[in-house]
C-alpha cells in the first residue's frame, strides 16, 4: 500500500537516465572483471549462504559465526595484509562509537536500577496481564535505546524474579517470549532501536540518498504500527493457548 500510493516516502521511481548510467557502469565493470575477481564473488556468495544458514539454524554463537565469516572471506579472497583488512571496518567506526555510548547508558541504567520501577509494576500486576505489559514497556524502551541492551536487562530482571519465586518457570518462559517480541518489533520505530538502521544512518550512503534520522522514523512508522499491533495481539491472545496446544501435541515441552 505504501509503495502503491507513495506514502511515507515510499514509491519513488528510478529515472531512466540514472538507470541507463547504472546499467552502463555495471556492463563495463563486468567486462573488466578478471577470473580471480569472479571467483571472489562466488566465494562471497557461498559465505553469504553459510551466514544465513548458520544464523537460521543457530549452529553456533552469533559472534563465532561472524568471526567465521571474516576468516573465510579473508582467507579465500586472498586478503593477507593488515591495512587491507582494516579498510573493511572504517565505515563501521561511527556505529561502533554509538554502540560504546549505548553500552555506557545501559551500564548506568543497570547500576542505578532505573528499570526496577517498571519491572516491579509489571510483576505486581495480574499474571494474565504481565505478558502484554512486558511487551509494551520493553517495546517502548527498546525504541529509545538499543533493543538488544534493553532486552538483556529485562531478561535478567525476569530471571531474578523467577529465582526469587515471584513467577513460575512456565510464566518466566512466556515472559521471555514477550520480552523478545517487544524487543524486536516495536523497536523499529527509531534508528536507536535497531542496530541495522543505526548502521545505515551512520554510513557514507546516508548523505548520498538524503537519509536523515527524521526520514527514517517517518518511513518506519507504518511498519511500526502494523508490527506492534500484530506482536501485541500475538502475545496477548495466541502465545499461551498455542504453546499449550503445541505441548499437548508433543511439538514442544513445557516445564
Amino acid at each position: 500500500l505504501v509503495e502503491r500510493f507513495k506514502l511515507f516516502g515510499y514509491g519513488a521511481e528510478l529515472p531512466e537516465r540514472v538507470r541507463a548510467v547504472l546499467e552502463d557502469n555495471a556492463q563495463k565493470s563486468a567486462a573488466r572483471r578478471t577470473k580471480q575477481e569472479k571467483m571472489q564473488l562466488i566465494v562471497q556468495g557461498l559465505i553469504g549462504i553459510w551466514l544465513i544458514t548458520a544464523l537460521a539454524l543457530h549452529l553456533a554463537e552469533v559472534g563465532l559465526i561472524g568471526l567465521s565469516v571474516i576468516i573465510l572471506a579473508t582467507a579465500f579472497c586472498g586478503i593477507t595484509e593488515e591495512h587491507a583488512l582494516g579498510e573493511a571496518f572504517e565505515e563501521a567506526l561511527p556505529f561502533t562509537a554509538l554502540l560504546t555510548v549505548f553500552f555506557s547508558v545501559v551500564a548506568v541504567i543497570v547500576d542505578q536500577k532505573l528499570f526496577t520501577p517498571f519491572i516491579q509494576f509489571v510483576l505486581s500486576s495480574d499474571p494474565s496481564s504481565q505478558l502484554s505489559l512486558f511487551y509494551l514497556f520493553n517495546g517502548l524502551l527498546s525504541a529509545v535505546s538499543d533493543n538488544v541492551f534493553v532486552g538483556t536487562v529485562y531478561i535478567n530482571e525476569a530471571m531474578t524474579a523467577m529465582k526469587a519465586g515471584l513467577v513460575s518457570y512456565t510464566q518466566y518462559e512466556y515472559l521471555a517470549v514477550a520480552i523478545n517480541t517487544g524487543t524486536n518489533l516495536p523497536s523499529v520505530a527509531t534508528p536507536n532501536g535497531q542496530a541495522a538502521f543505526l548502521f545505515l544512518l551512520t554510513s557514507a550512503l546516508a548523505p548520498l540518498i538524503r537519509l536523515s534520522y527524521g526520514k527514517m522514523v517517518i518511513m518506519a512508522l507504518p511498519y511500526t504500527i502494523v508490527m506492534t499491533l500484530v506482536g501485541f495481539f500475538g502475545v496477548e491472545l495466541w502465545l499461551v493457548p498455542v504453546s499449550e496446544w503445541m505441548a499437548a501435541n508433543g511439538v514442544i515441552t513445557l516445564p
